[in-house]
């Protein structure tokens, strides 16, 4: 595994570190965290995520997203609750 030695520096009130050329993400997000031994690790977000659940959703039929619309607008029937 390669490691290159980068700089830290402060960008506003937050610490950055620059990615040498080689590490460059061809994400526009990261998900942050610290590992068990407390070692940084930056995770790519992938650009289409929920692309799939978006294919999913539009692959319902008129008819369907009808019906759920419905049984949403509709007034819901009274409860019987005991008095206060």
């Amino acid at each position: 595994m390669q490691t290159v030695i980068s700089r830290v520096f402060m960008n506003g009130n937050s610490q950055a570190v620059r990615i040498p050329q080689e590490f460059r993400l061809s994400s526009s997000r990261v998900q942050i965290f610290l590992n068990a031994d407390g070692d940084l690790v930056l995770h790519p977000i992938p650009t289409d995520r929920g692309a799939a659940l978006l294919d999913a959703l539009n692959a319902f039929d008129d008819e369907f997203v009808a019906l759920v619309e419905a049984e949403q607008t509709a007034p819901s029937a009274m409860q019987d609750r005991e008095p206060l």
